[in-house]
């Protein structure tokens, strides 16, 4: 990633310059002018959908006030004493006068409810095998084909008083109405006992209404009526059809709502009819909407990017005149590695701030040149002190190999003893050797201390006990090399070394009470006390230890102010603390090994 990230931004001042002012400037006004042309196509498109959605509750309330027409009409008839006395008793007058009757009832009816829109009808049937229509018939009329309609069938099983059905095939001749299908009102008619004397069919040709409705919209404006399934049942445009994508997305929401179909770049807004399960939708080309907003943003961004070239050719004439000076210098630079810093810049070409930078690399290859002829002579002084710390190292060398052919001798002779204390005081040599490494992990000291106080246990025949205590999070906190070695040393010479019996020596590490930051490590011993030893010493062991000044020197080396080393005189005995930062190193490895 880093590489292709090296390959992408350029190495040259001037490049760079040009790159932020595009990143930091012209690329967020573009963003930002991008974002509130959108912002204003939403807006627009929100609001035309409202206005939209206003003409579809137009619908939406005309198409309810025909359903309302039809219902008023069945209660009409319903409640028509002359009506309901033909179709209880047909045989009181004779087919043609009820049938003048009924036509009569229905002319009334059209003239009442219908003057602005005759397109609704009116079937009745009653239950001895007579038909009243209000309008001619496509085919001749069969009273048993129409009684035994699916509908009709349907009414009776769902035991319901009406029944709406979309799809009604059209029954009305093509002289009147050439719609594929109508909206149907199916219903027993009842009389005051609720009995059944007939049945009415009250139907409206939707499609001649939908097409009346909108004779004034627009000619690239379609609407359609779609029902649940996705079939559209009439549109306003012939030839206009929905997407499948639109047709999905509506039928999938029933509810009002719009959408905006990339297919066909239209906006669809569809409102839900739930009384008969159906859809209004209004569909909008989006050119509609956004043809002036698309020529003013034409024009502007035209306008904004013309000005912006301008400005970047500028700007990138200003960069390359402020890098050129630059650039230069760049060169010189080379030059003088080449030529062992023995280069200057002529300072009469520049003036300003470059001439004080000129100034500047001058006085600097000067300086440079004196420093590296130092350190030169430093090298050649270090190198000598090398060769003389190597000498110096021979000698302990010399004692590790001494020891490793004790050890095998105790080997050969099967002395265990003499074989433990070469290994413990191998591993303090070795460590002590090992000058590259000033901290090492906690559990490393307490293996060495483990190693040192084997050496003492020997020495003084196991007459003293100790103890060890610390945390296991800690056993990879960092401690200085030999740290905990010069005072476990101090609490044998100084505290238990003349007890015959009963030595503790207890050794404590943790986190500080107080900060949890801060290590403590404590040696603790119950022997005579620090000033008793002094005093049975003598004046010439007065001096204070070497060991423990040698551990506070090399803990304000480390640490600084955050490295401390108390020693408190108890009532029986010495507490040694040593205070310094909690470091944590864990190893790489998964597996921790644990201190026996």
């Amino acid at each position: 990633m880093r590489k292709w990230l090296g390959h992408l931004i350029p190495h040259k001042l001037k490049y760079r310059l040009f790159a932020l002012f595009a990143l930091v400037i012209l690329l967020p006004f573009s963003v930002l002018n991008l974002y509130n042309y959108q912002k204003i196509e939403s807006l627009v498109q929100n609001k035309i959908s409202e206005q939209s959605h206003e003409q579809l509750d137009n619908l939406h309330r005309s198409l309810e006030d025909q359903l309302s027409i039809a219902f008023k009409t069945l209660i009409f008839l319903e409640q028509d004493t002359e009506v309901r006395r033909i179709l209880q008793k047909p045989e009181e007058r004779s087919v043609l006068d009820n049938k003048e009757i009924m036509e009569d009832k229905f002319k009334g009816l059209n003239n009442s409810f219908f003057l602005y829109n005759p397109s609704v009808y009116f079937t009745l049937l009653d239950n001895s095998g007579h038909v009243y229509t209000s309008y001619p018939p496509n085919t001749s009329l069969n009273y048993s084909q129409i009684a035994s309609n699916a509908s009709f069938k349907a009414l009776k099983e769902s035991k319901s008083s009406y029944l709406w059905v979309s799809d009604d095939a059209n029954y009305v001749s093509r002289d009147i109405s050439k719609s594929p299908s109508l909206l149907s009102l199916y219903a027993e008619l009842r009389d005051r006992s609720n009995k059944a004397y007939g049945l009415a069919r009250i139907s409206i040709d939707f499609s001649f209404w939908f097409q009346s409705m909108l004779q004034k919209s627009e000619s690239d404006q379609a609407y359609f009526i779609m029902t649940r399934t996705g079939e559209v049942i009439a549109r306003s445009i012939p030839d206009s059809s929905l997407s499948a994508a639109a047709v999905k997305e509506i039928a999938d929401m029933p509810q009002s709502g719009h959408w905006t179909d990339q297919q066909s770049d239209t906006l669809v807004n569809y409102s839900y009819l739930s009384s008969l399960d159906w859809y209004l939708v209004d569909r909008i080309p989006l050119h509609l909407l956004f043809r002036e907003i698309e020529t003013l943003k034409k024009q502007y961004f035209v306008t904004f990017y013309a000005i912006t070239a301008a400005f970047i050719a500028v700007a990138f004439m200003i960069a390359h005149a402020f890098t050129r000076p630059l650039s230069h210098m760049q060169i010189k630079m080379k030059e003088a590695v080449r030529k062992d810093l023995r280069i200057r810049l002529p300072e009469k070409r520049y003036k300003g701030e470059i001439l004080e930078l000129t100034r500047t690399f001058n006085t600097m290859m000067v300086d440079m040149n004196g420093l590296v002829q130092r350190l030169r002579a430093e090298e050649r002084q270090k190198d000598a002190v090398h060769f003389q710390m190597l000498l110096a190292q021979m000698n302990p060398h010399f004692l590790l190999n001494t020891l490793n052919t004790i050890k095998w001798i105790g080997l050969r002779s099967g002395s265990e003893e003499t074989v433990e204390i070469c290994l413990s005081l191998g591993k303090l040599l070795e460590t002590s050797l090992n000058s590259d490494v000033d901290l090492i992990h906690l559990r490393d000291e307490i293996e060495l201390t483990r190693a040192f106080l084997y050496i003492q246990q020997v020495r003084y025949g196991n007459r003293f006990q100790v103890e060890f205590s610390y945390d296991e999070e800690l056993v990879y906190a960092l401690v200085p090399k030999l740290s905990l070695q010069p005072l476990v040393d101090n609490a044998i010479k100084h505290g238990i070394g003349n007890m015959a019996e009963g030595g503790r020596i207890l050794i404590r590490m943790g986190r500080s009470p107080l900060l949890q930051d801060r290590l403590t490590l404590e040696v603790e011993d119950n022997g005579i006390g620090i000033d008793q030893s002094s005093k049975n010493q003598g004046e010439a062991r007065k001096r204070p230890s070497i060991g423990l000044q040698n551990v506070r020197e090399r803990l304000r080396l480390l640490f600084k102010d955050k490295g401390e080393l108390e020693v408190i005189p108890l009532e029986q005995g010495t507490l040694c603390r040593m205070h310094l930062p909690v470091l944590l190193s864990e190893p790489y490895e998964n597996t921790r090994q644990s201190i026996s």
